[in-house]
């Protein structure tokens, strides 16, 4: 066989090496003969080559004739490398020669060779024993080569083809247990080399997702220290430097999978990944469920964390309540705090939270905090909202406060001026027709103090004021409410910055009703039963009444007329809303879709001019786009609400709801 070394690397000296110098060169390599097992017949061989080369580097006339036919070779071909032939009685001695002069790699590629068919040893033969063991060390040490390179991914393709021969062969356990030793430390290095590459390469990538997972799961988890060879501070620090490299739906897939083994710190580092993806691609419902996970965790140091997602999910006073808690047991985070105003401060601490904590640790993410143009999405606008009629029909469908707060909307969203105040409270400012308006409500029940709801409204419209110039207006509309709990009454308050105003489009007729008249004598009876006139309705009729008033509104909402006439049906402040809503959908550009029936009406209480009736009813909704796609969808759900009609004259007429039990 041809070994590809010349004499001068065989022996070990340099070409300027003289003679003398040659032969103690020589004394020394045969002193120091390898140990590790191999058979007497590859020893000698290795003693015969050792001297071969010596005695002709150490005749001048020989040694002469060889440097020019070097010389030759490598004139005639610049890619051309000398070789020795030798006998194959002395393969694996000049194998053995080949792998100690530095060329690890080409000695086991030579040796697997020589293990397979048809130049295989005779099974049991003291040669195949010595290529086996050849293999063995060859394999280990070109992979320290490469890894000495960082080729680590070519280290460990190294090592596993030397573990395959020799699980082969089935010979020398221990040669294949420092190899898998080998292996296992490699495999840092080797994801680390296998996700920094570009993102088209895929399949690395994934294989490199994959040791990552498998290092992780054999340590125990993020937190394990089950590797001995890999301790909890070199881990830590290998993962820092890795996670970059990661996009941000590849840690959210990684850190949940960890998480459902009970990792604490993958569920909160999945939160994170979560608020990330959801926030560059305008997906509030992936950091909804950021939120729940953090939770669910009930993790110390996590709140200002929660109120940050809170407040981009638009849920200010529960956000504002982390935020006071953290400060009152001094465990505030390090947030900028020169804005005087609360809800100034609390946006600056959730730009700051995403730019430093959530948005950097990512491969695929280049995002400021833009907080402005976050609450400007539409798809966010729209989640929103669909969270707080979510939220309205939970409360709705919840007991009754210990307050009895009447609400003067019957489907959700629910208004967060909209409870009935008691007699004689008017909200500051009110006109003497708001007041007249708001007292022909004062019925059966009181709700919470109007002034104290009041003050809520204008504290949050202060808030808007204070903002700085460039942020987006923000609103009040009654279409999206946030929950506050105000001294035991149900507040429902909406805050989103307001959409871009909308090309006009064709208004439609008025839905105003038309002003109250004087009782006049009872009309003869429709064919439809309404206006509902008798003086003391059953339960049937009042029905008749509130599933016409249901209906009315969802026509209007979707932009159809209604079939009767609105004064018929309901008083006129339920009506003035109505019609608020139904302007709110013009100026975006947006229709409403609702599907409402009632389940069944049981009158509860009954005086001369007002009747409260237990109803149970199915709500779901869908919010349309100027072009028919669907916005956002409120699924169906029971509501069980507690109705008041009032006798204006002859006529009974809607007036007001509670959520009832």
């Amino acid at each position: 066989m041809e070994l590809p070394i010349d004499h001068f690397r065989l022996l070990g000296v340099s070409p300027s090496t003289d003679g003398q110098t040659v032969l103690r060169t020589l004394g020394q390599r045969l002193d120091r003969a390898p140990d590790q097992g191999f058979t007497h017949d590859t020893l000698q061989a290795r003693a015969e080559l050792l001297r071969a080369s010596a005695d002709l580097l150490s005749d001048e006339e020989r040694r002469q004739q060889y440097e020019r036919e070097l010389t030759r070779i490598a004139d005639d071909e610049a890619t051309a490398v000398a070789g020795l032939e030798i006998p194959t009685s002395r393969e694996v001695g000049g194998l053995l020669l080949l792998m100690e002069a530095g060329q690890a790699q080409e000695a086991f590629d030579a040796a697997s060779r020589g293990l397979q068919p048809p130049q295989a040893p005779a099974l049991g033969s003291s040669r195949e024993a010595d290529l086996t063991l050849l293999a063995g060390l060859a394999c280990r040490a070109a992979a320290a080569d490469y890894r000495s390179q960082r080729h680590y991914e070519t280290a460990a393709r190294t090592l596993q083809q030397g573990l395959q021969l020799l699980q082969r062969m089935g010979q020398l356990p221990e040669q294949r247990r420092r190899l898998e030793q080998d292996l296992q430390a490699l495999q840092p290095y080797r994801v680390l080399d296998l996700i920094s590459r570009e993102l088209s390469a895929a399949p690395a990538r994934q294989e490199g997702i994959a040791l990552l997972d498998q290092l992780v799961q054999r340590r125990g988890g993020l937190e394990g220290d089950g590797d001995p060879e890999f301790p909890a501070a070199d881990f830590q620090a290998f993962f820092s430097q890795i996670r970059p490299f990661l996009t941000v739906q590849e840690q959210v897939d990684l850190f949940h999978r960890w998480a459902e083994s009970g990792s604490a710190r993958a569920d909160q580092l999945t939160s994170v990944a979560l608020t990330a993806s959801g926030f560059v691609q305008r997906k509030p419902e992936r950091i909804q469920s950021a939120l729940q996970r953090m939770q669910a965790s009930e993790a110390s140091g996590m709140r200002t964390a929660m109120a940050c997602q809170q407040l981009l999910l638009g849920q200010v006073e529960p956000a504002q309540a982390l935020i006071d808690a953290s400060t009152a047991t001094g465990a505030a985070s390090g947030a900028p705090t020169g804005a005087d105003d609360p809800l100034a401060r609390l946006c600056d601490l959730c730009r700051d939270w995403l730019t430093n904590e959530v948005l950097p640790g990512f491969r695929d993410i280049e995002a400021e905090a833009d907080l402005e143009a976050w609450f400007a999405d539409r798809d966010v606008q729209a989640y929103i909202e669909q969270q707080d009629r979510i939220r309205g029909r939970q409360a709705a469908s919840a007991p009754p406060p210990s307050t009895d707060g009447w609400i003067g909307l019957d489907s959700p969203p629910v208004a967060a001026l909209g409870s009935l105040p008691s007699a004689g409270e008017t909200p500051p400012g009110a006109s003497d027709a708001e007041e007249e308006d708001l007292d022909e409500h004062a019925i059966l029940w009181e709700g919470p103090p109007l002034w104290e709801r009041w003050q809520l409204a204008e504290r949050l419209s202060d808030w808007r004021q204070r903002l700085p110039q460039h942020w987006p207006r923000w609103a009040l509309p009654a279409g999206a409410a946030v929950g506050v709990a105000v001294l035991g009454g149900m507040v429902w308050l909406g805050l989103r910055p307001a959409r871009p105003p909308a090309q006009p489009i064709p208004v439609q007729p008025s839905i105003t009703p038309a002003p109250a008249q004087p009782a006049k004598p009872a009309p003869a009876a429709s064919t439809s039963g309404l206006p509902l006139t008798s003086a003391e309705p059953t339960e049937a009729q009042l029905q008749l009444l509130l599933s016409a008033w249901l209906e009315a509104k969802a026509a209007v909402l979707a932009g159809k007329p209604a079939a009767e006439p609105l004064s018929d049906l309901a008083r006129p402040l339920l009506i003035r809303r109505l019609e608020q809503q139904q302007n709110e959908n013009r100026s975006r550009r947006e229709t409403e879709v609702i599907d409402t029936g009632i389940e069944s009406l049981e009158i509860r209480e009954r005086s001369p001019g007002r009747i409260a009736a237990a109803v149970r009813l199915r709500y779901a909704d869908a919010r349309l786009g100027s072009d028919g796609q669907v916005l956002s969808r409120t699924p169906s759900s029971e509501l069980r609400n507690i109705y008041v009609f009032a006798r204006d004259g002859e006529s009974w007429h809607v007036a007001a709801f509670r959520p009832g039990s």
